[in-house]
């Protein structure tokens, strides 16, 4: 997509019909403040994907080659080689998705991009003010590993929390309550949002299929969704997630 006199970020977004943070991503050099008339972004497609921390899941385009793709996201064409050893730089096809693995520069860039709109998101809700309702929920999975703590990180971006688990895992409702959400959202796959007693709600992300559907009440322990696998990681992951009106609180506040 080119740039037009007058152009923002978020003008260009809403044109392309991709949500800002996910433009953004896939444009690390991209000065937000600083676009010029004629100058090119790169609008991803469904079919790819760009985490805050590499690597990227790109689709090459016509006229693509490992080192024009390796400038644009600010890495080197020999380790996008050897992320896709089984991938010859000379017979790339439109179409095909690659791995592009970012340098250290580039995935703080990555990262920071969307740090914009997580840096407004609310401070974590104090423990006092969990209601007494909320204690001692079970965990939403039976067999899981933490890989990331509710917190925030190295740049003050809240993040929430990331379990690793076995394929063919089942997110289970932690506590009971009314489906208000089960649909697919982008960058995070298939998600469940659960709203509970006290203004609480539950939040299951990263999924695979969904098990159940808005306006269902599910019990505590129900399956919701089946945990889907990490491009990125080739984990199992579940991005699970508890609020209170609508702000992050840490779970283990609140899980056994």
């Amino acid at each position: 997509m080119e740039v037009r006199r007058g152009d923002t970020l978020g003008q260009l977004a809403a044109r392309a019909g991709v949500p800002l943070e996910r433009l953004e991503r896939f444009n690390p050099g991209v000065n937000a403040r600083g676009l010029a008339v004629g100058q090119r972004l790169l609008i991803p497609t469904q079919q790819e994907r760009a985490p805050s921390g590499g690597p990227y899941r790109y689709q090459i385009r016509s006229g693509d080659t490992f080192s024009k793709v390796a400038r644009h996201f600010g890495t080197t064409a020999g380790r996008i080689q050897s992320a896709n050893s089984g991938t010859s730089p000379t017979a790339l096809r439109v179409g095909q998705v690659i791995s592009v693995p970012l340098s250290g520069a580039s995935a703080a860039r990555a990262a920071s991009s969307g740090s914009s709109s997580s840096a407004s998101r609310p401070a974590p809700t104090p423990s006092a003010s969990v209601p007494s309702s909320a204690r001692n929920w079970p965990w939403p999975l039976e067999d899981y590993r933490i890989v990331r703590r509710f917190g925030t990180d190295s740049r003050g971006t809240l993040q929430p929390m990331l379990l690793a688990t076995q394929a063919g895992a089942r997110a289970q409702a932690v506590a009971p309550g009314e489906v208000r959400f089960a649909d697919g959202m982008r960058q995070l796959g298939e998600v469940v949002i659960v709203h509970h007693a006290d203004n609480l709600q539950s939040v299951y992300a990263l999924c695979d299929t969904i098990l159940v559907s808005t306006g269902q009440n599910v019990s505590a322990g129900e399956p919701l969704c089946e945990v889907g696998q990490s491009n990125a990681t080739q984990r199992y992951d579940l991005l699970f997630d508890l609020r209170l009106g609508g702000q992050p609180i840490d779970p283990r506040q609140v899980l056994r």
